[in-house]
């Protein structure tokens, strides 16, 4: 049976040891290694956000709009943080390569879902089944290809890239935004930049549905 200090012990080791190169090893305990670096610690603090993120909408603005839309923006920012602090300290660990996908997917589809029970709109509602079904559709895709060794065909395009900006933007500025109670304009303009951003994440689909045919021909073939 583990001691109840064990855990604790293993958070305070790993928080205390630096890592000055690539090469280093992590810390361990037992036969496993402990990936409580400080870059997975700020994808951990996204994914445990996501409540958080909800409790803010359902409250009284402007904890519901400016306290949501400060939340989601700061959880993008450490989306970007804690992948450069990472290489930068040479902390990337395969922990940290699975969780951070998987923080920021649960964050954008907890906000989309949030949205649509606050717009109340069919461009919304359908703009938000476009992202959260691509990227059901992706994931799938990157597994099975890694699967098969051929990872390396489903690297993020420059329009995937373009995508998450867009996204990102617009689900940040549609929080802001009560729409009984604002510009009808503002509203709008939120939709417009999130209905672009989910055409842009259908043709990023194209372009990996196109890579998983091709590796799927080579090994039927």
């Amino acid at each position: 049976m583990i001691h109840w200090r064990k855990p604790f012990m293993i958070i305070f080791t790993a928080w205390e040891t630096k890592v000055e190169n690539p090469h280093d090893k992590l810390p361990r305990y037992g036969n496993a290694v402990v990936p409580l670096t400080l870059p997975n610690t700020l994808t951990l603090l996204r994914v445990a956000a996501i409540p958080l993120l909800v409790a803010l909408f359902y409250m009284q603005a402007p904890l519901s709009t400016l306290g949501t839309a400060g939340l989601f923006a700061l959880a993008g920012v450490t989306d970007w943080f804690d992948g450069w602090l990472a290489r930068r300290t040479g902390q990337t660990t395969a922990f940290g390569a699975f969780l951070d996908p998987v923080a920021d997917k649960l964050i954008v589809a907890t906000a989309l879902v949030l949205l649509v029970d606050r717009y109340q709109s069919v461009v919304v509602t359908l703009a938000a089944c476009v992202i959260i079904g691509r990227e059901i559709v992706v994931s799938a895709m990157r597994e099975w290809m890694a699967q098969v060794g051929q990872s390396a065909a489903v690297k993020v395009s420059q329009i995937a890239k373009v995508k998450t900006a867009l996204q990102m933007g617009a689900i940040g500025f549609m929080l802001m935004i009560i729409p009984q109670a604002s510009n009808r304009y503002w509203c709008w303009l939120g939709e417009l930049v999130l209905v672009a951003a989910a055409v842009l994440t259908l043709a990023s689909m194209v372009i990996y549905l196109k890579a998983f045919w091709r590796v799927l021909r080579e090994q039927s073939g």
